[in-house]
């Protein structure tokens, strides 16, 4: 009865197609919103991937730099290093900028580093790493800037001497990368007249030597666990492991996110299920005549059945095959990262299928109910 499904497709193919396209736009955008998902999750644990660090060290009774605010003294780092365990450390620094390039404002997220520790940024794929502590920067590709350019940035003016690709923050913003000590200057040093300002108040002046975080690896075999528990004994810190932090960036900064979209994509499936349903009861009560005659003249109500339904998954994985080259065509259009994966569309063919068996469901019990003798005389 195959043959009998592809003949009354045929017979209105375009209304199908067009169907099928329409469909296969809903279908898109639940694809790209598991794709934003994916994306959400994987940009938060780029820059924790980026440092190939085994501990982070911030300020105790915080849930690190991302989630909190942490600040700590930069010596810190010295005697963290004297650990037994500890390999090495690097000090960091996080905060938020605004970059302007042809006088267009690029929010960046940059981060300050000790450059002659472990740590570098490893996703170069121009220039050098920074060898000077003052006046070099590395920005990533996606901020439009190249080698060499040269950035004004608060009292300085920096050198851009590499370029990285796909370099986020947990939030989504591009990154760019400082020696520690100027970014330091740039986060807690204050502004000429905030300086004698303060002066005329009696305040004390910040001090510029503050770090958000230390990051450590340890010796092959040390115990994480046990390190960190005695540098928190012993230095009044709170110490996470790499898969501690990746965890708490992942629930506490993209859980709410991640349950908006997935609200989202359950509606769009609701929705692409009644309208695969309404479609199918269209097609069905507007071909009652042809049921009946099928009927008068033998046919089985199970290869009745047998057709609606063909017709049904058949128009549900030509939405999917739609929504798949709608979904790969627009994904690069939107601000945030979008990650589309093999598993996730497989997943979804899985569902639309199922969603197609039951949404032809109201078709078959009408078709069902059709009486052969209204054949005669129409």
């Amino acid at each position: 009865m195959i043959s009998l499904a592809q003949r009354d497709i045929a017979h209105s193919l375009g209304k199908f197609l067009t169907t099928s396209a329409g469909i296969g736009m809903l279908l898109g955008v639940v694809l790209i919103m598991i794709g934003v998902y994916r994306g959400l999750v994987d940009d938060a644990n780029v820059l924790l991937k980026d440092t190939q660090a085994q501990l982070w060290i911030a300020q105790q009774d915080t849930l690190g730099p991302f989630a909190e605010n942490s600040r700590l003294h930069e010596d810190v780092k010295y005697q963290i290093k004297a650990f037994e365990g500890i390999k090495d450390v690097s000090a960091l620094t996080f905060q938020n900028l605004q970059l302007y390039r042809n006088n267009q404002p690029i929010r960046v997220f940059a981060m300050g580093y000790d450059i002659h520790s472990f740590y570098t940024p490893h996703l170069l794929v121009e220039g050098r790493p920074i060898l000077a502590n003052h006046f070099e920067i590395i920005v990533d590709k996606k901020t439009g800037f190249k080698l060499h350019d040269e950035i004004v940035i608060g009292r300085d003016v920096f050198n851009v001497v590499g370029i990285t690709k796909d370099a986020v923050s947990s939030s989504g913003d591009l990154m760019v990368y400082f020696s520690l000590p100027d970014a330091q200057k740039l986060q807690f040093l204050s502004s000429n007249e905030q300086i004698r300002n303060d002066r005329a108040r009696g305040t004390k002046a910040t001090d510029t030597t503050t770090i958000n975080a230390v990051i450590a690896t340890v010796e092959e075999g040390a115990d994480l666990k046990a390190i960190g528990q005695e540098i928190e004994r012993w230095k009044h810190v709170k110490v996470f492991t790499q898969e501690e932090q990746s965890s708490l960036l992942t629930k506490n900064l993209i859980e709410r996110s991640a349950k908006q979209i997935g609200m989202f994509t359950v509606i769009l499936l609701l929705v692409a299920s009644v309208i695969i349903s309404l479609i199918i009861y269209t097609m069905t009560m507007g071909k009652i005549k042809e049921i009946a005659i099928l009927k008068l003249i033998g046919a089985s109500n199970g290869e009745i059945v047998k057709m609606i339904v063909q017709q049904s998954v058949l128009l549900g994985i030509l939405s999917f095959i739609a929504g798949m080259i709608f979904s790969h065509n627009l994904m690069d259009l939107f601000p945030k990262r979008t990650i589309l994966m093999s598993a996730d569309a497989f997943s979804l063919l899985v569902i639309v299928i199922i969603v197609s068996i039951l949404g032809s469901l109201f078709g078959v019990r009408s078709a069902l109910k059709i009486d052969p003798a209204s054949a005669i005389g129409g």
